[in-house]
């Protein structure tokens, strides 16, 4: 059963411990308990003296008890809980994220997603996790700055897809706004085709002069119960033709938590996440949340 724990993967690296201390700050934003996790199966290069197992466990808990001792010197007052997993990387978070409310990974940014130590595993974790998953760069935007934190005092930016929208996603951000206090930015791009046409989608979307206006109303439409529910959101709706990943990217370059969704995979269809997700989690300059939905 889900609660509302906020669960992190740590390994040591820069990644993880960035994203460490972003999960730590959105557990107290929410007044939840944080969960770090390490799994301690190592793989080995072939020819290379594999490490006892007593050795890796050892390793594994001393990584923990200094990741939890770091957090609590920043904020005593955070409820902390360990668990050390044995296993692969992709199982241990993926059952962490299980009865979570949200998995949180440090990133690479360009070239993958960090898992552990055991090389790009975060793709495959993303991909199949159930539960909202934020990824984090070490250095991002609003990390260093005294003036500004990762939790607050950044716009928070909406991906919306009209054609495919989802409760889910747009709890996501909203919610993330209002405990923040920040303004909202929702971006819904389109590609215009090269000829004026009837298209897929919704019925009686039509692409020429008049599309931009059509789109923006539908954005309208789709947001105003949202507004309602959340009144004292700023929010800014913004329906521009162009290239989904590219805007939202560019989108980024101001916010401090971009929120997209992801279309949930079914079992044996891979990692596949979408060009519009993969131009985000590689290419955006500050935590990108990734909201599943079907």
């Amino acid at each position: 059963m889900q609660d509302g724990t906020i669960a992190v993967g740590v390994d040591g690296s820069l990644e993880s411990l960035a994203a460490a201390d972003w999960a730590a700050q959105e557990a107290l934003l929410r007044g939840t308990p944080l969960r770090l996790v390490q799994a301690w199966e190592w793989k080995v290069r072939a020819g290379a003296l594999a490490p006892s197992n007593d050795t890796q466990r050892d390793w594994a808990t001393r990584l923990l008890h200094e990741a939890e001792e770091r957090l609590k010197s920043l904020d005593p007052d955070l409820a902390i809980t360990t668990e050390l997993a044995s296993g692969t990387p992709v199982a241990a978070l993926l059952a962490a994220s299980a009865d979570a409310a949200l998995l949180v990974l440090g990133s690479r940014g360009l070239g993958g997603v960090v898992g552990f130590l055991l090389g790009s595993t975060g793709l495959e974790t993303l991909a199949e996790a159930k539960r909202p998953v934020v990824l984090v760069r070490p250095g991002e935007q609003g990390q260093s700055d005294p003036e500004r934190s990762p939790t607050s005092g950044w716009e928070v930016v909406l991906g919306l897809d009209l054609d495919r929208p989802c409760d889910d996603v747009i709890a996501f951000a909203f919610e993330a706004a209002d405990r923040r206090q920040a303004p909202l930015r929702v971006v819904y791009a389109w590609e215009v085709p090269p000829v004026h046409r009837y298209t897929a989608g919704r019925p009686g979307r039509v692409t020429g002069p008049r599309q931009e206006d059509e789109e923006s109303q539908a954005l309208t439409e789709a947001l105003r119960p949202w507004r309602s529910k959340f009144p004292d959101i700023e929010v800014e709706e913004a329906a521009v033709s162009g290239r989904p990943g590219h805007l939202l990217v560019e989108a980024g370059t101001r916010a401090g938590l971009v929120v997209i969704g992801r279309r949930a995979q079914r079992p044996g269809h891979g990692t596949h996440l979408g060009p519009v997700a993969h131009a985000v989690i590689h290419h955006a300059r500050c935590p990108v949340a990734v909201v599943p939905h079907k």
